[in-house]
């Protein structure tokens, strides 16, 4: 009864009146009431601060400036190599491996299609066919900067409106399509082994996606899909991102989901649905 209670409250609360109304408190500058509500915050998640670049809570003056706090530079070192790809953030990995041709699992009994989740980019989905993905779920205690799994030139990047479905792991077994459904940003590269996507999905409470080359995304929320191009002629210096470069964030918690073209990497076989994502480890591997 109370499993069918939380999955109706979903889809009854006004999603994205409630996101903007956290957004706004979370960018307020309240001194010590800012103080207290980062403390408790920090207790009940159990963020490790000694990990921060900043470990004082009077660094801060707004929630939102403590939640995406920089980590120290020495507290997740980038595996080397130039095969080795890497985890994009901090988090759990809530699924990964083959997507089956068009087919990604989304969790137990449920799956989504590529050209849903991209949008309905036909030929982009296509690229994608039979390859792999990754999905990882951020909490909110986690560091919610995200950096690129390896080195990567931005092709095209696309924000698509949608819901804001809570993504925890409840809500990817029990609200059917639910990446495909949420508002998301899609951010599509060229890389040495083929396109890859890196794809930011918002949710309940997010109160914005940024990026590093375009600040928030989803600022106006116009609702319509918008799309920049970046490869083409007549544009500027391209944006050339290296492995473990900072390429965006969430101002609270949500989900990155990878995608990578088919027979040209392989994923880290310790990696399963539940293993702890740190940014910088191994992801996988190119395969030559």
């Amino acid at each position: 009864m109370l499993k069918k209670l939380k999955i109706k409250l979903q889809y009854l609360l006004p999603q994205h009146a409630l996101t903007r109304l956290t957004g706004w408190a979370a960018n307020k500058k309240a001194g010590w009431l800012t103080r207290q509500v980062m403390k408790i915050f920090v207790l009940y998640y159990r963020v490790n601060m000694k990990e921060a670049q900043y470990t004082e809570f009077s660094a801060y003056s707004s929630f939102n400036e403590f939640f995406i706090r920089s980590l120290r530079s020495d507290v997740r070192p980038i595996a080397a190599g130039d095969s080795i790809l890497v985890q994009p953030v901090d988090g759990t990995i809530s699924e990964l491996g083959r997507i089956n041709k068009d087919k990604i699992l989304q969790a137990k009994y449920h799956d989504y299609s590529l050209e849903a989740l991209l949008a309905g980019q036909s030929l982009l989905a296509k690229e994608f066919e039979n390859g792999q993905f990754v999905t990882t779920y951020l909490a909110p205690g986690d560091y919610h900067r995200v950096h690129m799994p390896c080195d990567g030139v931005l092709r095209e990047m696309i924000y698509v409106p949608g819901s804001l479905f809570s993504v925890n792991a409840f809500f990817a077994e029990n609200v059917p399509y639910l990446f495909a459904r949420n508002e998301r940003v899609i951010c599509i590269f060229n890389t040495a082994f083929g396109t890859m996507a890196q794809i930011l999905i918002g949710a309940m409470i997010v109160g914005s996606i940024e990026t590093l080359w375009s600040g928030p995304v989803d600022s106006q929320r116009k609702g319509i899909i918008q799309r920049w191009v970046y490869l083409h002629e007549g544009s500027e210096a391209p944006i050339i991102l290296k492995k473990g470069e900072e390429m965006g964030l969430f101002k609270l918690g949500s989900t990155v989901i990878n995608l990578f073209v088919s027979n040209k990497i392989k994923l880290a076989s310790h990696l399963q649905n539940g293993s702890i994502s740190r940014l910088g480890a191994i992801l996988g591997e190119v395969i030559h």
